[in-house]
């Protein structure tokens, strides 16, 4: 099966969208979620130079064409920490 790709706001890499943090703006009340939802979706690398140039540049907000809250914005900081910490546990 092939995989589905998708592209980061920030970086506007191409990759499978497992790869990704994806952020969604709901359908129904347009309020922005992190991982579920169905509405309007953006992918972002987890990467911490794609999260500094999405707020910076306010790439989600386009993207998903709403006001993205400085507290999605600190949600996906502490998964970045807690994915970057995971991995240098994994590398020792």
């Amino acid at each position: 099966m092939k995989p589905n790709y998708r592209r980061c706001v920030s970086c506007k890499k191409l990759a499978p969208k497992e790869d990704f943090l994806r952020i969604v703006r709901l359908k129904k009340s347009s309020t922005i979620r992190l991982d579920r939802g169905e509405g309007r979706s953006a992918y972002i690398c987890p990467e911490i130079e794609c999260l500094q140039i999405a707020r910076k540049k306010n790439k989600l907000g386009r993207s998903l064409k709403t006001y993205v809250s400085p507290e999605i914005y600190q949600e996906l900081w502490q998964r970045l920490k807690k994915s970057s910490s995971k991995n240098t546990k994994d590398d020792d």
